[in-house]
């Protein structure tokens, strides 16, 4: 019993902070009004995740790049591409969501693990998030701009400079601080860092949590009758997009002939989306944060089972 609850601490810990933040609304609604807070949580979450990510192993996926642009271009593109058919079928604010997440980086978190877990090339994972996530300053904006413009104030510029500060300039600043002789402490205490990174992640959670309450709360008692329902196509269409993406990566990746190690990698990493950054994307926006939590909570989940049975085949 305590072995299970120690394996899936994180998933029980992100139901309670959900539960917290939605029915304690009304009470912790003045955290969400602290931008200044959120944006230094996400900057400090992507600095200790990046302080970890070895550079050695990024080179490694260097000299043989298409899988890893393979990987990059299924997170960038097919993944955005799957989402925009669920506009015909879903609410405004859901879709805005969704698409939210399609456009966000691969996750700092889990990608390179768990393609090591599977027995895949951990180097391509590697890789691609850290690519996913400097080229996030203009993907997301452009994303934005040519799909949710109605749906947001934000402009292009403001959104960029925005997650250059969140997203990039920690990264940028953890792997200098490696090449500057951080590198020893980074990967002693890359345990202690990785849990404080996740109280991160758990914190946001309850900042989305806020938002996703106050967004109920809003909607009428006809809309809110329909949520059940609207809950249900949701999580159809978010365990479709994702296996959807996982089996384009590894088609593609066996198509040019790529081993089964880069397969692996190419389909965890391409069909993988960052929690942290896309919260705060959607809680800036007004749009809902459902996708982006649902959206995580089946990658975990249904990549820890996928990973583990690539793992007993090997």
């Amino acid at each position: 019993m305590w072995g299970r609850l120690k394996r899936h601490w994180f998933l029980i810990a992100l139901g309670i902070c959900f539960c917290t933040g939605f029915f304690a609304s009304k009470t912790l609604h003045p955290l969400l009004e602290m931008t200044s807070l959120r944006s230094g949580i996400v900057f400090l979450v992507m600095w200790m995740m990046g302080v970890t990510l070895k550079a050695d192993a990024i080179r490694q996926s260097v000299g043989r790049p298409l899988p890893t642009l393979l990987a990059i271009g299924t997170n960038g593109l097919v993944v955005p591409l799957l989402c925009l058919p669920t506009r015909a079928i879903l609410p405004e604010s859901v879709f805005g969501g969704l698409f939210v997440v399609s456009l966000v980086p691969c996750t700092l978190a889990s990608a390179a693990v768990w393609t090591r877990k599977a027995g895949g090339n951990d180097s391509i994972a590697l890789l691609t998030t850290v690519v996913t996530n400097l080229a996030c300053v203009f993907v997301v904006p452009i994303g934005v701009a040519l799909v949710l413009s109605q749906q947001s104030d934000w402009s292009a510029a403001d959104q960029m400079q925005k997650l250059a500060t969140i997203v990039v300039i920690p990264l940028v600043l953890a792997q200098a601080m490696r090449s500057a002789g951080l590198a020893g402490w980074a990967d002693q205490h890359k345990v202690t860092l990785s849990m404080f990174a996740q109280f991160g992640v758990l914190s946001m959670v309850v900042f989305g949590s806020i938002a996703s309450a106050e967004m109920v709360a809003s909607i009428s008692s006809v809309e809110n009758a329909s949520l059940g329902m609207t809950a249900g196509l949701l999580l159809f269409l978010v365990l479709s997009i994702h296996l959807s993406a996982m089996g384009i990566g590894i088609l593609s990746a066996r198509a040019i002939g790529a081993d089964r190690e880069s397969q692996i990698a190419v389909g965890i990493a391409g069909s993988q989306k960052t929690l942290m950054v896309g919260l705060q994307i959607a809680i800036d926006m007004g749009v809902s944060v459902i996708p982006m939590l649902m959206y995580h909570l089946m990658q975990l989940v249904l990549d820890t089972v996928i990973a583990h049975r690539w793992k007993n085949r090997s």
